[in-house]
């Protein structure tokens, strides 16, 4: 962390480390406005907001929202005046994607109970050639 002017700023490679993701991808999500890193000549210089947006954006991508959903957020929660419509918009959006949620829920309790299955079934088989193998050596 570097020390700028009494602020915890951050290099983008601390960002990149700490995230486990690409310079590159830390790049493209400041070029589509998700990020917005002061600069000081050629180095960037991210703040803590940087961070924590950093952090949604990715938290925010691993649950299927695009970026367009997260800018929303953002957008929503730097407004001072919101607009009626722009709000009833992102209610519809974060609804549509907790159901989107419950169902990927939903399928992976019902995948994980028949991998579950399958292992049980497969140490079973084990046991049986086991046991099988022991008396033919006998």
């Amino acid at each position: 962390m570097l020390k700028t002017e009494g602020k915890d700023t951050f290099s983008i490679s601390q960002l990149a480390e700490e995230f486990g993701v690409t310079l590159r991808s830390i790049r493209f999500y400041e070029d589509h406005g998700l990020l917005t890193p002061q600069r000081n000549g050629q180095n960037r210089i991210y703040s803590r907001q940087d961070r924590a947006r950093l952090k949604l954006t990715l938290r925010g991508k691993r649950l299927g929202f695009s970026l367009d959903d997260i800018r929303g957020l953002f957008d929503l929660y730097d407004s001072e005046k919101s607009n009626k419509k722009q709000l009833h918009d992102m209610l519809n959006a974060i609804k549509y994607r907790q159901r989107l949620l419950v169902q990927q829920q939903a399928d992976i309790q019902a995948v994980m109970m028949e991998l579950n299955a399958a292992e049980k079934n497969c140490y079973q088989q084990l046991a049986k050639l086991e046991l099988k193998q022991r008396k033919v050596s006998t």
